[in-house]
């Protein structure tokens, strides 16, 4: 059975691939598994999203969707003093998540949430995200605005979107919740945006 990467309980056989990459000099190991998004290795997007990340990154970070793991661990391991949070619904990546952050030496903390729904409470200084695509153009606007909610007056949502999966669209979805949105990095058919400075919610 494949089960798709956003549901809460994978029903596939277990069968773990570890996967090894280096990221800004430090050499990472993650155990991946079926299930869950990008099995046994590190996806372009990812890559091409952590690759765009700045160059100083501080406060409270959250990695929403964070499947195994990659994005939230690295950023942990790349700027110690930042206090990471990582979510997503599916409980067997919560799983690999917690022990591939023990693994890299990264303290980090793990919540189950769908989409954003555990974090509507916490702020941010910055939501990072490689959003669910196959859940739906609905699902992952909606993480992009409760997002938008979620971050501190001078916060920041990073994310990488494909341009054939409707990259265009979704920067124009943006710009109707965020002052500025901008492309960091466009590489292999993925986009990398920034949006900052939200628009909605504002009194």
């Amino acid at each position: 059975m494949n089960d798709q990467y956003y549901t809460a309980d994978p029903q596939s056989e277990s069968k773990p691939v570890v996967c090894e990459f280096t990221w800004r000099g430090h050499d990472m190991k993650f155990t991946t598994d079926a299930g869950v998004f990008s099995k046994g290795e590190l996806d372009y997007g990812t890559r091409t999203l952590l690759d765009a990340l700045p160059e100083q990154m501080t406060g409270d970070i959250l990695d929403i969707g964070c499947g195994w793991g990659p994005i939230g661990i690295c950023v942990k391991k790349h700027w110690p003093e930042t206090r990471v949070m990582m979510g997503d619904v599916n409980r067997r990546a919560l799983r690999l998540t917690a022990e591939n952050a023990a693994v890299n030496g990264a303290d980090i903390t793990c919540r189950e949430s769908d989409g954003m729904a555990a974090f509507m409470d916490s702020r941010f200084d910055a939501v990072i995200t490689n959003p669910p695509i196959r859940a739906g153009k609905q699902t992952i606007y909606r993480i992009f605005a409760d997002s938008a909610m979620c971050l501190k007056e001078d916060g920041a949502l990073y994310l990488v979107i494909r341009k054939q999966q409707g990259a265009d669209s979704c920067m124009k979805y943006l710009k109707t919740i965020f002052a500025d949105v901008e492309i960091l990095d466009r590489s292999g058919g993925f986009r990398v945006l920034r949006a900052s400075g939200r628009i909605i919610g504002e009194e």
